[in-house]
């Protein structure tokens, strides 16, 4: 794509967290309108736009925003990506999200690295794939990255819990039954992504580590209402946090 750069890492900046390009020591900044098979973002917080470049010592790709399910009713939206950063030569996807807790000690600003998820949505990016389709799933975010990714923000003094996320497809907000149901199947934080770029991920060869923030409380934990202006306003609240926990692990990936 750019002669003689081959990221190493990729990562996908979720709902308000596209703030983090600027971290990137830049040689490119591509819209993924001018880039082929990349999605169209359509939704608030999510730029559209491939920054390449370096953080600290690491090549990076940074995909500044990504597509949703529940934007066209299309699983496989970030297909083309992942493709595309696997040709490039990325081994590994760091995936983020703005998320919802189900766990009270996990008060909306606090992080989550992600050590497994639940698709709660009955679909899958690779409904219709002929090759290679039937992905092995264990293991799915690498655990020695995750442990890796938790080692890093002791050291630099951010706090990050370690849990499941479960996959819904919005785009409206869960209801508090559902947040229950997903209670009892093992869930701590719930959300509208990830779920399927990690699938896709482990489809094209990529490790993947994976890192939530909390930006509300999921439905019927406490009162008051959900909305998307909220994750918009905890995330760039909580961007510094999250950014510098990016930076670190970056720096010595």
């Amino acid at each position: 794509m750019i002669d003689g750069f081959k990221p190493k890492v990729a990562v996908v900046l979720g709902s308000g967290l596209g703030g983090f390009a600027d971290e990137v020591k830049a040689v490119a900044k591509i819209p993924y309108a001018d880039l082929p098979d990349f999605p169209r973002t359509t939704v608030s917080g999510h730029a559209g736009q491939l920054v390449l470049g370096h953080v600290g010592p690491t090549p990076v790709a940074v995909l500044q925003g990504r597509a949703h399910y529940y934007e066209r009713g299309k699983p496989d939206e970030m297909a083309g990506a992942i493709r595309a950063i696997a040709e490039m030569g990325c081994e590994t996807l760091v995936q983020t999200n703005a998320a919802g807790s189900l766990r009270l000690d996990m008060p909306p600003g606090s992080l989550m690295a992600i050590s497994d998820h639940i698709n709660f949505t009955g679909v899958n990016p690779l409904f219709g794939v002929d090759a290679n389709r039937f992905v092995d799933m264990v293991d799915a975010y690498d655990p020695a990255l995750m442990k890796k990714l938790l080692a890093v923000a002791k050291e630099v003094g951010v706090v990050c819990h370690e849990g499941v996320y479960i996959w819904f497809s919005g785009p409206s907000f869960e209801t508090p039954a559902e947040i229950r149901a997903a209670r009892v199947l093992g869930a701590d934080a719930v959300g509208m992504s990830t779920t399927p770029e990690t699938i896709l991920a482990r489809h094209a060869g990529l490790k993947v580590v994976g890192l939530s923030l909390m930006t509300n409380y999921a439905a019927g934990l406490v009162q008051g209402a959900l909305a998307h202006e909220q994750t918009l306003a905890v995330a760039d609240a909580s961007a510094g946090q999250v950014a510098a926990l990016l930076h670190a692990f970056l720096e010595r990936y």
